[in-house]
């Protein structure tokens, strides 16, 4: 069993690096912030995420089940659709994209 004092050293180390990986990015973006590519990045990223997102997510169902793929797509559909039609809230798409996909899949 390691000593306390180790313990506590590990824990520092750790709460130290992790608070410099996040707060480095920050202080950098603040230089940064009237750059173009930020501004681009800060466009498409979130988008680029939710389509990681989807793919991942989708993967296991689009390749075990043909009605599940049916019932993915139409929710993917759905998802998008909220999106670009209730003003861009990613919460209330991907949640009604959500509900639609568990509503299909427990109902049919």
């Amino acid at each position: 069993m390691p000593s306390t004092s180790y313990l506590v050293a590990v824990l520092a180390i750790v709460f130290s690096i992790t608070l410099a990986l996040r707060a480095v990015p920050f202080a950098v973006l603040g230089r940064l912030r009237g750059s173009a590519i930020v501004r681009r990045l800060a466009v498409w990223m979130p988008v680029g995420i939710l389509a990681i997102l989807a793919v991942t997510a989708l993967h296991g169902t689009v390749t075990a089940d043909v009605h599940g793929t049916w019932y993915a797509l139409l929710a993917v559909a759905v998802t998008a659709g909220v999106h670009l039609a209730f003003g861009r809230r990613t919460i209330l798409s991907v949640g009604a994209g959500t509900a639609v996909y568990v509503v299909l899949l427990n109902a049919l």
